[in-house]
């Protein structure tokens, strides 16, 4: 297949001769509405309305005790890390296929990341690559989970749900209860997305979700963490509103915390943004079958949800024939105009993570050097209906 039949085939679907982005925000319901409401009643900080009505918002739709809203999603999943006890020194079993956010907030909490490799069926964690590396470097006590070598203590799991395709999660669940580990998700690409009907980030004792302005919905910038219990929640927004224990007057905190609470300007945002969720969603399941089927006879293998799955397909992917193709499609199409990308560098090859403890990364290299993203903005796909 050539990149100049893939160009003509995304033009034709976004109906453009101009620029097409990879991935842009769509505005098509009460944005405008609900933020000058917002400006006009002078709260536009931390305290409003709108980040409530966000928060229960989410809640309803993902299913989790409590949302607590954030100002990133990096800051959500530092707070989520914090409150899973996560301290400096820990060892935590990651994806080196990630974006680099995970491994940022990491680092935030003090913490070194282990690099175990991706399934060919999710592009996330790989449970028994997880499996794998314990059962060759690990040891359980009565204190927890440790590295043998090193001695430190492996304390928790954090898998990707890479461009919203659901991990594994029953397995990776099963390895962390045997080795007495936390699953905390980088659900940050994945509302929307269903692990055998239940929404991802809720399976963990956390879960964070991103609205950064290229995700399914966007707040400009922000967050969530999803927990596990209401109890839980309370304490986690406690945290993210620097701990300050509620007074009329006084300011008076009772434990180190974060300044990492949502703005209502954000949140109004955010929930103009959740009532048309259902629409993006349709509209990018509908693009997604438009870009199986055009690949369906090629050498290029389009990236499908799990069979145990339902994405919500936040970016579109092929997986090339090799390298040379790969560079060949990024080349030709975005000198025509028509974004794709690569998927991230692999976190072991950063200059901050090259040292850290990893297992073997074959499928995580494969995916790095054969993956491109397409253009995936949902808002074309209304048109697509009536064609």
């Amino acid at each position: 297949m050539q990149a100049s039949s893939i160009v003509e085939f995304v033009r034709d679907i976004y109906r453009s001769n101009d620029f097409i982005p990879l991935h842009v925000p769509t505005f098509s319901g009460n944005e405008k509405k609900y933020v000058l409401e917002t400006i006009d009643s002078t709260f536009v900080s931390s305290v409003g309305r709108y980040v409530d009505e966000f928060e229960k918002t989410v809640e309803g739709y993902t299913g989790s005790a409590k949302a607590v809203a954030t100002v990133n999603g990096t800051a959500a999943l530092h707070t989520a890390l914090h409150m899973a006890g996560i301290v400096r020194g820990d060892l935590v079993i990651t994806q080196a296929l990630t974006f680099v956010a995970t491994c940022n907030a990491l680092h935030h909490m003090g913490a070194e990341p282990v690099f175990c490799d991706v399934s060919p069926v999710s592009l996330g964690l790989c449970p028994k690559s997880v499996e794998n590396f314990l059962l060759e470097h690990a040891e359980i006590n009565d204190k927890g989970c440790f590295h043998k070598k090193s001695r430190q203590r492996i304390k928790a799991v954090v898998p990707m749900h890479t461009f919203g395709h659901p991990v594994e999660l029953n397995e990776l669940i099963s390895v962390c209860k045997k080795w007495h580990l936390i699953l905390v998700e980088d659900a940050a690409e994945s509302l929307g997305s269903f692990y055998k009907g239940q929404h991802t980030g809720t399976f963990g004792q956390f879960g964070v979700l991103s609205f950064n302005g290229n995700k399914v919905i966007t707040t400009g910038g922000g967050g969530m963490v999803l927990c596990q219990s209401i109890e839980e929640g309370l304490h986690t927004k406690h945290v993210t509103t620097t701990a300050k224990v509620p007074h009329a007057y006084e300011f008076y905190h009772d434990e180190p915390g974060f300044n990492y609470r949502m703005p209502n300007l954000n949140a109004a945002l955010g929930c103009a943004q959740m009532e048309s969720l259902p629409d993006y969603l349709s509209h990018k399941r509908a693009l997604a079958k438009h870009y199986q089927a055009f690949f369906e006879e090629s050498d290029f293998k389009f990236v499908r949800e799990p069979d145990y799955a339902q994405s919500n397909y936040w970016l579109n992917a092929v997986m090339c024939p090799d390298v040379e193709s790969r560079n060949c499609l990024l080349k030709e199409t975005n000198d025509a105009g028509v974004m794709t990308r690569p998927i991230w560098q692999l976190m072991h090859r950063l200059p901050m993570f090259k040292n850290a403890l990893r297992n073997d990364l074959s499928q995580s290299e494969k995916i790095e050097a054969r993956l491109v993203n397409l253009p995936s903005t949902p808002v074309v796909v209304a048109e697509l209906r009536h064609k």
